[in-house]
């Protein structure tokens, strides 16, 4: 039985009417860009994430990019993040203008590790981006105390972890600003590119609505320099629509994470140390991926691919050893935390359609691999 990583068709069937209605109302009002749909949806995610605010953007990537701008963080700043994440958490601070500066993960959680960060504040730090990775908060409480006594922004990388929770707090709601990717693949999807920024902060709003509009409150007149980063009306009706279902698509997802740590327990992968499960230590783990560690982690990858096994390795390469960010003059061993789970993490199917039956055949698929050699 083939098993994908991923099954969008599987999800789009079961809410095809809805969706289709939504698209077709958009198209019937000829309203693309910007309006009541995206309004509607804006007021859905910032109630969903107990945020007071939000503002529609055309992708994850530009989230993070207008938070930036919107604190004036540019050349000659330095943004706190970690080097553990997908290529956006940093190519936006670069794209801004600023320096990114890196702090290792936690090898549990592959969140930042929150006991190394102080030591890289200087006068320069202007902000810390906590990146929430495969669905779980990073530890923020000790963040939020380094951002008061240093007097520095928080923006939340929450593209992964939409509905995640720790110490009673939604992710994105804790920061300045919480910035969420609905790129199809994630929890809650979009049809295409899109995101949002959620903040509690009027004044703040007001600021990313008019930089995602060419620094434009009243059309043609610019009071700022922004850009492109209006979220299109099609995209925000499906994500309103997905968002009715998006608590139940969680349970599914965390039942599912609960079966593996059942099945690969059982199979002795774990006992044996071939397999590591994911830790979770926040309160609410939404598991946009089911991330474990794997003993000769590509040689598996190599099995699984020949018997027709979904999965994916999030990230094969981290990010101070891009060729593209060689300038900051970081090199192998820096950040060995980071360097290790780019070689040994691997990530299962978890979608909430997946059947138990899918989920025992991934186990024992992986466990006749350890088995064979």
């Amino acid at each position: 039985m083939k098993i994908p990583l991923l099954d969008l068709k599987a999800q789009y069937a079961t809410i095809k009417d809805e969706i289709d209605a939504a698209v077709a109302e958009v198209f019937a009002s000829q309203m693309f860009i910007m309006g009541a749909k995206v309004t509607e949806c804006e007021k859905a995610v910032a109630a969903y994430s107990d945020c007071s605010f939000a503002v529609g953007v055309s992708s994850g990537t530009d989230a993070l990019l207008v938070s930036l701008m919107a604190e004036n963080i540019g050349k000659g700043d330095e943004v706190i993040t970690t080097p553990y994440s997908f290529f956006a958490s940093v190519g936006s601070i670069v794209r801004a203008g600023a320096r990114p500066v890196f702090v290792d993960i936690d090898p549990q959680t592959y969140t930042i590790n929150v006991n190394e960060i102080e030591e890289k504040i200087t006068e320069r730090t202007k902000a810390i981006i906590p990146v929430h990775l495969f669905g779980q908060m990073a530890d923020m409480p000790p963040i939020l105390a380094l951002a008061e006594k240093h007097g520095l922004v928080i923006i939340e990388d929450a593209a992964q972890a939409i509905g995640s929770e720790d110490c009673g707090k939604r992710a994105g709601s804790l920061g300045q600003y919480g910035c969420f990717s609905f790129f199809p693949s994630k929890n809650l999807g979009a049809a295409g590119d899109a995101g949002m920024v959620v903040t509690n902060d009027h004044k703040r709003t007001k600021i990313l609505a008019s930089l995602r509009n060419h620094g434009s409150e009243i059309k043609y007149y610019h009071q700022l320099v922004g850009g492109n980063f209006r979220l299109d009306a099609l995209q925000a009706a499906v994500v309103s629509v997905k968002l009715s279902y998006l608590d139940r698509w969680t349970a599914a997802r965390q039942e599912n994470a609960r079966r593996y740590d059942r099945l690969f327990n059982q199979s002795g992968l774990v006992e044996n140390e071939l397999v590591l499960t994911p830790h979770t230590r926040a309160t609410r783990h939404i598991f946009n991926q089911y991330n474990i560690r794997a003993f000769r982690r590509d040689e598996l990858c190599q099995y699984l691919r020949e018997n027709e096994i979904g999965h994916e390795v999030y990230y094969p390469v981290p990010l101070h050893l891009q060729d593209c960010f060689s300038y900051l003059g970081y090199g192998e061993g820096d950040f060995p935390h980071s360097e290790t789970a780019a070689k040994e993490t691997l990530a299962l199917p978890v979608y909430p359609e997946m059947t138990s039956i899918q989920q025992e055949q991934v186990v024992s698929t992986i466990a006749e691999f350890y088995a064979a050699t």
